[in-house]
């Protein structure tokens, strides 16, 4: 690892980490917590699919709905308002909004082959928003003159690794760079997490032949043809599915590369000295 002893990780002038889990389990918190430090520079994944590699997309979707009534069509043919999305580090709803629900289009639904290339472009752009991690870690130095760093990824990237594979390139990549750190939840966690998604189902992304296999078999379960489906049904329906799937995906992860923090290391977690040495706990 990176720091292959507690006392390497305290003793070392540039500490770099990564999170990664479910969404919801508090990668962003504690992200925010070492931000918060002064010293800490903080990269968010989803921000920079967002931002950077799927900006124009979403962008796009706007002005391609904005296109449909007389009025603001008139204004964008001649360049009289400027339409844009406001994704933040903690608001990333234009992101998950282009993305999307296959289903009924009356109900806001996208035809399955539209969402499954939405999809795709969402798994190149988190590739290639993972790659950028070293070069942000030498522009935050470089920049702004941060020591330290903090990759916070989004719940997906267990998707486009293989994390049963210790030679994964991605993963080597990252591995050489930061020290990736599960944060693992409880079964009442996962209980809490589908309760909330449940409540305000949201678009994410899935692996491609888990996604198909979902679809499949929930038009068979319901005798439901795809264009009658109800988008938020299909997708509370495929959630808990999907942490059943990214379960054993994340603990693959975590026996590979770096360390796992745990729902009771995280209730000790109140600031960015803390995080220092509950990680310096779980190294040799």
């Amino acid at each position: 690892m990176l720091y292959p002893t507690a006392a390497d990780w305290r003793a070392a002038p540039r500490k770099r980490l990564l999170f990664y889990g479910m969404s919801g389990l508090g990668k962003t918190h504690l992200a925010n917590m070492l931000r918060r430090a002064g010293d800490w520079f903080h990269y968010s994944v989803d921000y920079r699919i967002g931002t950077r590699y799927m900006g124009e997309f979403i962008a796009d979707n706007f002005k391609r709905e904005a296109m449909r009534v007389p009025l603001l069509r008139e204004l964008l043919l001649t360049d009289s308002v400027y339409i844009s999305s406001n994704i933040t580090f903690d608001n990333l709803a234009p992101l998950s909004t282009y993305l999307g629900k296959p289903g009924d289009p009356e109900k806001g639904g996208l035809p399955f082959d539209d969402y499954m290339t939405r999809q795709e472009q969402h798994r190149s752009a988190e590739i290639a928003a993972l790659r950028d991690t070293a070069p942000f870690i030498a522009r935050a130095e470089a920049l702004y003159g941060y020591p330290h760093f903090v990759c916070d990824t989004g719940g997906s990237i267990c998707e486009v690794i293989d994390p049963e594979d210790p030679e994964d390139p991605l993963m080597r990549e990252l591995a050489a760079h930061v020290l990736p750190v599960w944060i693992a939840g409880s079964d009442a966690h996962t209980a809490e997490l589908i309760r909330r998604f449940d409540r305000a189902p949201k678009p994410m992304y899935y692996q491609p032949d888990f996604l198909r296999r979902a679809w499949a078999d929930y038009q068979a379960e319901t005798g439901q043809a795809p264009e009658r489906i109800d988008p938020d049904a299909f997708v509370r329906w495929t959630y808990a599915r999907a942490l059943a799937h990214r379960a054993p995906r994340y603990a693959a992860m975590a026996r590979n590369w770096g360390i796992t923090f745990t729902p009771e290391d995280m209730k000790n977690a109140n600031d960015a000295s803390d995080i220092i040495e509950l990680v310096a706990s779980k190294l040799p």
